[in-house]
């Protein structure tokens, strides 16, 4: 069974962000990583068309508990909060990923605007900004239109590899490095997206799972028939999906407005397991939990997060921000999750 080891909280200091932006509902504006020893973590947030890194020292070995099994935060501080000068957009950042080559140690941290323009970065991984490579990638349409939701994420299996969502514009535009590869068109708004962590169909790297309105979309990009669709499960029209996410397993897992989480089995395209009304508002945030993929973290719009067993529908333990949250994010390999508040606040819990 999964514990929470510590449950840190920390005020970013309002000479750094004064007034954050507000951003879109999905809470995809934070990323972390862990260093080696697991002594401390880096965070990265986004606000306007900057992005900031700060660090948080992880102590305890031992969480306080209140009622419900709600984790009550030690204070800690800030270390060295600092601006991340390698990534200048020109509007506001929706979206930042950071994807861990640990063969190759060092990081890649991706924040894409609301017109899609993509600027990488290497980072060294022990959290030092040196010069490595950077490069930037505009849209084929050059951002053309009204800017909106973009969303970002990596191959797990094949680094260089991403997918770029725009909400508003429909498209999902894949990129390997700064060449375009081709566009995948959603019939509806896009609002999340991910690539599979699991062999399914015999392939592992190119199977992309896309939420479009209240549908759940399955992408090939091996194949051109249908623009690369191979599967859709439609859900209850009118009940936005915002989150999906997949695990070790292949299992997958979306939530939306309907607070419910559901997880499907790909090999099958049928439902698994049904958490039904578990979050009391809309889920904008899920991840599969990389100790053992049978529990799963969720986030909603409201203050609250919580850690349960999907299968029983069994709620383990959970904790609050103090306001809405503009940030959320798991470590890619380990359970470490952290979030982003309005205040200005930071958590971050270690589970093990």
């Amino acid at each position: 069974m999964l514990e929470a080891k510590c449950l840190m909280k920390a005020e970013i200091p309002s000479t750094l962000i004064q007034d954050p932006s507000p951003g879109a509902i999905q809470s995809t504006r934070l990323a972390l990583h862990v260093t080696h020893d697991q002594r401390s973590c880096f965070l990265y947030v986004a606000s306007g068309p900057h992005i900031y890194k700060l660090q948080i020292t992880l102590g305890g070995t031992s969480v306080t508990k209140g009622k419900e099994s709600l984790l009550i935060p030690l204070h800690t501080k800030i270390i060295q909060p600092s601006l991340v000068k390698r990534c200048p957009h020109r509007s506001e950042i929706q979206s930042i990923v950071l994807a861990e080559a640990e063969s190759l140690g060092y990081l890649m941290l991706g924040s894409v605007d609301s017109y899609g323009h993509l600027i990488v970065s290497k980072l060294n991984a022990s959290g030092k900004d040196v010069d490595m490579l950077t490069y930037s990638v505009l849209p084929p349409d050059n951002g053309i239109g009204e800017g909106s939701w973009s969303g970002l994420c990596f191959n797990p299996y094949q680094i260089s590899m991403a997918a770029i969502a725009r909400s508003f514009c429909k498209t999902v535009d894949i990129f390997d490095q700064d060449m375009h590869i081709r566009t995948l068109r959603p019939l509806w708004c896009p609002t999340s997206l991910n690539f599979m962590q699991s062999v399914v169909n015999g392939d592992q790297n190119s199977l992309l799972a896309i939420t479009e309105g209240s549908q759940l979309s399955m992408w090939d990009l091996r194949m051109k028939e249908n623009g690369g669709c191979v599967h859709r499960i439609c859900g209850t029209p009118g009940d936005t999906l915002y989150s999906v996410c997949s695990s070790s397993t292949g299992n997958i897992a979306v939530g939306g407005v309907d607070r419910t989480v559901t997880i499907y089995d790909p090999r099958r395209w049928s439902a698994l397991s049904r958490w039904v009304h578990c979050s009391k508002y809309e889920i904008t945030g899920l991840a599969f939990s990389t100790v053992d993929p049978d529990y799963i973290y969720i986030q909603g719009v409201d203050y609250e997060v919580f850690c349960g067993q999907w299968k029983e529908s069994n709620k383990l333990f959970s904790f609050r921000g103090d306001s809405n949250w503009l940030g959320f994010s798991k470590c890619s390999n380990k359970d470490v999750l952290g979030g982003w508040c309005d205040s200005g606040s930071i958590f971050v819990v270690d589970v093990a």
